[in-house]
């Protein structure tokens, strides 16, 4: 049957929200097809407002490869804010997509993508609005399926009761596996309902499902086993992991937002995976091995995306950008091509020991000089070391003296507080690197309008690293601490004014330890917290701690569990964490040595990055039957159509179709 759009309804209301614009949808490249044509649905959803959801990379990807195969549909909803939420309610709207503003009910799925855990009161927000059971176990079959995906589902068990399934790791393939399984099930007539299809999607889907393992607890409150209840659920759930990014050129036709977002551009991820080592870093991990994208690949792709979006700006992404085995060459090779336009190019992420003259020059070739941070993280050797980010403050020096010289006046630097077998010490040694920086940028320039931002966010242990059996520091030190170091920074005379200071405190940084490490009985707490207000948590003026506390207080009354508990307590190597059934590839042993290497009061030991060193047994590699994928290939972006002054300015495209040369190897 058609599904009716919701917007003759909605249109009324527009008027009385803040930034109604939000909700209209009709982008640039946004897709709305015949639902009767379709016999496969997804609603897809990053759980935050429009302004943030709209750039997700990972949902217009998905949105992309769904849109593209024929009887699929797909389309996208993201969190009201709340005004709109009280006006849906009053008017009897449920949660719809802002492409053909369809009740998200009326879909057979809804993808929702979770980048981080404080995202997860806006899920139950959104079903509710949708007039889903907030169970999974309450819904029946003209439910859709609820699956999660994302970093953030690494660990799923703190929504496990609101999840039909999670997907671990890259979505590509597993979403098309997961829309031809929901497809033989209709064709089949729907053997065993919705439990069947569930079934299906467990054991041939690589889809993670909850509500087919037990878990069972010992009287301290550890978990004493995660064991499935029936013999189509795997004893270990894989990560899918995609191979050869060549083969996923995605997106190629970006949506061009109508309203303001956090990024305006078209963004080309050039390659996937870290092996850095940092250890507290679960995207590093849990993307293993290293994927790179071709260099011809990755100019096939910006002269398509360009020309299909208008956008000025192209951002080179990936966990560490500068790492790409042919960096110097795609920056060169981008900046010939787009010369005399107004194509501007930018490197989102940076490490300091990776960005050199050639990027600085080729960054900003055309005069546009997009923002520069790096992120030393610890403000001491020592610490630096303990988290394995090997990079001196010399070579911070070096780096943001080449950027200063080639015209930057500002960069941003990036720190954590908290981390392990931190002092108060090492956070006030942060002052000493910015006002170093700013003497470095002074020398090199013989100009005193250099700044310096230094930026600090609360250290949160995360699963599937070697830190995931650390205690997380407590909020009132992490506060003093930042506390000292604001005052440590504008006290330097000189430099007070050129540095600025930007932090979070250490409150929001606890609640998201308590998601990010918990276990299904967290659920009680996240539901108790959105009943209660809970919304946007990742928003400063929406968070409250306090509510977070009287959820922890009311929903675990009668376990032996509270906050500290689950956040400021070390685990033991012997202690079964909540996701050691989910598998992210790495080996366990592999990680606790690393957590002891890093906690060594000898001093911590270092891990160099594999893809240039021997092998150190990570795991990856072995448990996938894979290995890392880098360059040189040798191949350029030759043969280059270099426009004229001023050619390529309206619709943003570089070079013609003239340029491509294929798409070469990727090592």
């Amino acid at each position: 049957m058609p599904v009716e759009s919701v917007y003759a309804r909605l249109e009324p209301l527009l008027p009385l929200v803040r930034k109604p614009v939000q909700y209209v949808g009709g982008e640039l490249n946004a897709v709305v097809k015949d639902w009767d044509a379709a016999d496969v649905r997804w609603a897809l959803m990053y759980p935050d407002a429009y302004e943030v959801g709209i750039a997700n990379q990972g949902i217009q990807i998905l949105y992309e490869v769904l849109n593209g195969r024929a009887g699929v549909l797909a389309e996208r909803t993201y969190s009201v804010r709340p005004d709109m939420e009280d006006l849906l309610r009053s008017h009897g709207i449920g949660q719809f997509t802002v492409d053909g503003h369809r009740p998200v009910r009326a879909f057979d799925v809804l993808g929702v993508s979770f980048a981080t855990e404080l995202g997860y009161t806006n899920l139950l927000t959104a079903l509710d609005l949708a007039r889903v059971p907030l169970s999974a176990a309450q819904r029946g079959e003209g439910d859709p399926l609820v699956i999660a995906g994302g970093h953030a589902a690494f660990n799923p068990e703190p929504i496990a009761d609101f999840l039909d399934g999670a997907v671990l790791g890259d979505g590509e393939q597993a979403v098309l596996a997961i829309t031809e399984l929901i497809r033989e099930w209709k064709r089949d007539g729907r053997p065993g309902g919705r439990d069947g299809l569930l079934t299906m999607l467990a054991a041939d889907g690589g889809v993670y499902v909850p509500r087919f393992y037990d878990v069972d607890y010992l009287p301290d409150g550890r978990i004493r086993r995660v064991a499935p209840n029936r013999p189509e659920a795997p004893f270990t759930v894989a990560k899918h992991t995609v191979m050869d990014l060549d083969e996923w050129q995605y997106p190629a036709r970006p949506i061009v937002p109508i309203a303001e977002s956090v990024h305006e551009r078209y963004s080309v991820e050039i390659f996937r995976g870290c092996t850095r080592g940092c250890r507290f870093c679960q995207a590093g991990m849990i993307t293993r091995p290293v994927r790179e994208r071709s260099i011809t690949a990755i100019g096939d792709m910006v002269e398509r995306g360009l020309a299909a979006s208008g956008f000025d700006e192209v951002g080179l992404l990936s966990l560490s950008s500068a790492d790409h085995s042919e960096i110097n060459e795609i920056a060169t090779g981008l900046a010939d091509r787009y010369e005399n336009t107004s194509t501007g190019l930018s490197l989102p992420s940076t490490r300091v020991d990776a960005f050199n003259i050639t990027l600085a020059n080729e960054l900003s070739r055309n005069g546009r000089r997009s923002g520069l941070t790096f992120a030393p993280e610890g403000g001491t050797e020592r610490m630096r070391k303990v988290i394995n980010k090997m990079v001196t403050e010399d070579d911070l020096i070096r780096t943001v003296t080449t950027a200063y010289s080639s015209g930057w006046r500002q960069v941003k630097l990036y720190f954590m507080c908290g981390l392990p077998t931190e002092t108060d010490e090492d956070v006030l040694a942060i002052a000493d690197v910015a006002r170093r920086v700013i003497k470095a940028g002074r020398g090199a320039t013989g100009r005193g309008d250099i700044r310096c931002t230094v930026s600090i966010g609360g250290f949160v242990p995360k699963p599937h690293t070697p830190f995931q059996w650390a205690a997380q520091c407590d909020h009132e030190t992490v506060d003093a601490r930042l506390r000292a170091l604001g005052g440590a920074l504008r006290s330097a005379p000189g430099y007070g004014r050129a540095v600025g200071y930007r932090y979070h405190d250490g409150k929001p940084s606890i609640i998201e330890g308590l998601l990010s490490r918990g276990d299904r009985r967290v659920a009680a707490v996240i539901r108790a917290a959105w009943q209660d207000g809970a919304r946007f948590d990742g928003w400063t003026e929406h968070f409250s701690f306090e509510r977070w506390q009287r959820a922890v207080a009311e929903a675990l009354a009668d376990q032996p569990v509270d906050l500290d508990w689950y956040t400021t307590r070390e685990r033991e190597y012997s202690e079964v964490l909540p996701w050691d059934h989910l598998d992210a590839g790495l080996d366990r042993d592999w990680l606790w040595q690393d957590w002891e290497d890093a906690v060594d009061p000898a001093g911590a030991a270092e891990v160099e990055d594999c893809r240039w060193t021997p092998c150190y047994d990570c795991g990856v590699c072995p448990a996938m039957g894979t290995e890392i994928q880098t360059g040189p290939t040798g191949v350029t972006l030759l043969p280059l159509t270099v426009l004229p002054a001023g050619a390529g300015d309206e619709s943003g495209a570089g070079a013609g179709s003239a340029a491509r040369t294929g798409v070469g190897g990727g090592g």
